[in-house]
């Protein structure tokens, strides 16, 4: 047992699973004599449902993960040779690639039985970005081992291309930066922006509040099974103490009866030969007379 392949069976698990089965690690390690791996197991951090489900696209969608890590080093090559039509190209093919992943995260884990939300979903298109922004946090990203998701660096262009300097471009770049840095647009885009992530994130607490009720009745039903039964076990022993005990008793009854028959049996056949004798001393004595 390695750190590594710990790691590798712990953030494949969903998150529920995820702290029981390390405490069963750190015991085995610490079982093993190994306090050091213990430590580093115990240090392992639970994922988030958004780490979680970039995980679960890292193992399910290996060439993907190289299709986005390619991507990343094609971009900021770009970015930083100021190649604007590249960049535009780039950066389109790179909006087109994160939506599409961030969608198959979310399918892979409604299949591995814990459906995400939209909120869920836009953290994981974060980390995407954080993974072409970033070559190291591309690295991080692959191993599959995220316990949160990963924040793109500063600098690195967001969803659409910027234009390289040049004559032609500027009036296009003053209308870009006049929408965006226009205060109150940027407040009504930012309040729209926490809307439909409140909205997502009660959706997303409906949704785990019914699996939660749905487990529960399932916990119950499963209990009542059990105390049915528990109930059934204690009177079949009962039942079956009783039988024990009337065959017990019935040995010995038989034992008796065996013993009683053979004395009587042996008295029977002692009476038979009295009687015999009897008779032929009879016999005798009349011979005698005649």
């Amino acid at each position: 047992m390695d750190l590594e392949s710990v790691a590798d069976e712990l953030y494949a698990l969903p998150p529920g699973e995820f702290t029981a089965a390390r405490g069963r690690h750190v015991a085995a390690a610490r079982t093993a004599k190994d306090p050091a791996l213990a430590r580093e197991i115990a240090a392992l951090r639970r994922p988030t449902l958004a780490a979680w489900a970039g995980n679960l696209l890292v193992r399910s969608a290996p060439e993907q993960v190289d299709a986005l890590r390619r991507l990343g080093e094609w971009l900021r090559a770009a970015q930083e040779g100021l190649a604007g039509e590249e960049l535009r190209e780039l950066t389109r093919k790179r909006n087109v690639l994160v939506a599409q992943l961030a969608r198959e995260a979310q399918r892979l884990a409604a299949e591995a039985g814990h459906p995400v939300g939209d909120a869920v979903r836009n953290e994981v298109e974060t980390t995407l970005h954080a993974v072409l922004a970033d070559a190291d946090a591309a690295r991080e990203w692959a191993t599959g081992h995220l316990a949160k998701p990963l924040t793109p660096r500063p600098g690195f262009p967001a969803t659409t291309a910027t234009s390289a300097a040049g004559p032609a471009a500027r009036p296009a770049r003053k209308r870009h930066l006049k929408v965006v840095e226009d205060p109150g647009e940027a407040r009504a885009a930012e309040l729209a922006r926490a809307r439909r992530e409140a909205r997502d994130a009660e959706r997303e607490a409906r949704e785990q509040d019914k699996a939660l009720r749905r487990d529960a009745s399932r916990r119950d039903a499963a209990e009542a099974r059990l105390a049915e039964a528990t109930a059934r076990v204690a009177d079949l022993a009962d039942r079956l103490r009783a039988a024990e005990e009337a065959e017990t008793e019935a040995r010995d009854a038989l034992a008796r009866a065996r013993r009683a028959l053979t004395a009587a049996t042996r008295t029977a056949r002692q009476s038979r030969r009295a009687a015999e004798k009897a008779a032929e001393r009879l016999d005798a004595v009349a011979a005698e007379q005649d």
